[in-house]
């Protein structure tokens, strides 16, 4: 069981719900973070093993274990594959610490009454969005979130072993047939609009040291989705996040950036925990502050460009909103959103 806190915060005329997680990155949590998060390098070690020291014999072993891991459902073995999911969750929970904020917990209790489908927008995406493990029903951070899922890129899919981690912590593809298929159903979403274009802008020389970039600014498909099937949309913003990693080489040019698009992910090498190349993330204390609801009227087939410009007017200065509000208490004093 994790030891965690429950209060509310008094902001003037509004309270805050605040849930806090002891922070523990002791070996079981650094055990379930390296299941959850660690595959980047063991899928590197073992692919840099098979080509250059494996025999014959183990390479046929690695190839088809991948092929079986390809072939199989990514559920696969389903109550098992759960119950894998549900531990790495908590032990995440712990060497993270994890705190959430909620700004109005009752407005969002009130729209899962009404069985409509919500969008969470978070950012930033960072090297990798690994906070997306709080939107898990399995630690109930977000107030009537029992059938929420955090999408990720369809990259994921494709690639052996993570494809099946990434299913039992309960996350889906990003796509646009799961976003219609499960707003329509009435079941919510967690996303990072941003994408992976935010981590080239990371080290981009037209931008300061204290700045954090946010690639916001032509990212309207969720707005049009949300105007589509009446969904609210909820800004996110996770604090702590940078810092998590640090990158070691990162690809650029033209080339590079339409490989990002086509596959969902940048090829980057980055340090991780103990300065291991594509190790796990380090134990930073994760805040993940969840807004107020936007809410956006229902157009069906008949969505029009203005009230898409409206609505992803509205959700960026509520996103800039949030990050202000909770800057300073979080140790972002100096630092300026950037949203481009």
């Amino acid at each position: 069981m994790t030891a965690a806190t429950n209060s509310l915060c008094d902001t003037g005329s509004s309270k805050w719900t605040v849930h806090d997680t002891c922070q523990s990155s002791s070996f079981l949590p650094t055990i379930g973070v390296t299941l959850f998060l660690g595959w980047n390098g063991i899928l590197s070690c073992i692919t840099l093993y098979a080509l250059f020291l494996a025999s014959s014999i183990e390479r046929a072993f690695i190839l088809a274990l991948c092929v079986a891991s390809l072939s199989l459902p990514p559920r696969w073995p389903g109550p098992i594959g759960r119950k894998i999911g549900w531990w790495m969750v908590t032990q995440s929970e712990k060497y993270f610490g994890l705190k959430t904020i909620v700004e109005d917990e009752q407005e969002l209790l009130q729209i899962s009454k009404g069985n409509r489908g919500t969008i969470y927008a978070m950012e930033p995406h960072d090297i990798l969005p690994f906070a997306a493990f709080s939107f898990s029903p399995i630690i109930n951070r977000i107030p009537g979130g029992r059938n929420i899922c955090f999408l990720v890129s369809s990259a994921i899919f494709r690639i052996p072993f993570l494809r099946q981690i990434y299913s039992w912590a309960g996350s889906l593809p990003v796509d646009k047939e799961t976003f219609l298929s499960r707003l329509e159903a009435g079941k919510s979403l967690a996303f990072v609009p941003g994408g992976v274009k935010e981590v080239l802008l990371k080290l981009d020389p037209l931008h300061k040291p204290r700045d954090l970039v946010l690639y916001l600014r032509n990212r309207k498909g969720f707005i049009k989705l949300a105007l589509q099937t009446g969904s609210p949309i909820v800004p996110v913003f996770c604090f702590h996040l940078d810092g998590s990693y640090r990158i070691c080489w990162l690809p650029r040019g033209k080339l590079m950036e339409a490989f990002a698009r086509w596959a969902g992910c940048f090829p980057l090498l980055y340090w991780g925990r103990w300065n291991i190349l594509q190790g796990i993330p380090r134990p930073n204390q994760l805040t993940v502050v969840i807004g107020r609801p936007i809410h956006v009227p229902k157009e069906r087939f008949h969505v029009s460009g203005e009230n898409v410009d409206k609505y992803h007017g509205i959700f960026l200065k509520e996103l800039e909103g949030l990050f202000e509000r909770h800057k300073e208490a979080e140790g972002y004093g100096d630092t300026h959103l950037k949203i481009v």
